[in-house]
């Protein structure tokens, strides 16, 4: 390899966008109560899902990643995960009847507020099977990189 090509090297991981993830799980009990009188959901085939209007569990599996600035440690795996979990043993965040969508919603809020300025993905599915993925993005200026 020749120094041009460890420049090169060196401006790329320089330049790279860095996040670290964590997951965790925790039970909960939700419903859609539209789900029981909404014809497009209670359609009575093979497609109803009117059983969705009556509260019901699931193990909500969680995965966020947050952006990091060094390679160091800058947010811990385990201390940000125990934190994670605590929003809701310590009941700072509740599941209670909300989507996916809107547990992510109010997850984010959280993170914001501790952990400014940062780009966070945060995916959060039902029982590991269905789910969603926000991606909540800081708006950046595009950087040219020369290669």
């Amino acid at each position: 390899m020749n120094q041009q090509q460890r420049e090169t090297i060196e401006r790329i991981k320089q330049h790279a966008e860095r996040q670290i993830w964590v997951t965790f799980r925790k039970e909960g009990i939700h419903k859609y109560p539209a789900a029981a009188t909404d014809p497009a959901l209670a359609t009575g085939d093979e497609y109803d899902v009117s059983f969705l209007g009556s509260p019901h569990r699931h193990i909500f599996h969680f995965r966020v990643w947050i952006d990091v600035f060094h390679n160091d440690r800058d947010i811990e795996f385990i201390q940000f995960k125990r934190w994670l979990e605590n929003l809701y043993a310590g009941g700072t965040l509740e599941l209670n009847y909300k989507s996916c969508e809107m547990i992510a919603d109010d997850l984010y809020l959280q993170i914001a507020g501790r952990y400014p300025d940062r780009a966070v993905w945060i995916e959060v599915a039902e029982d590991g099977e269905n789910g969603c993925l926000i991606k909540y993005e800081l708006s950046r200026p595009a950087q040219s990189i020369k290669i």
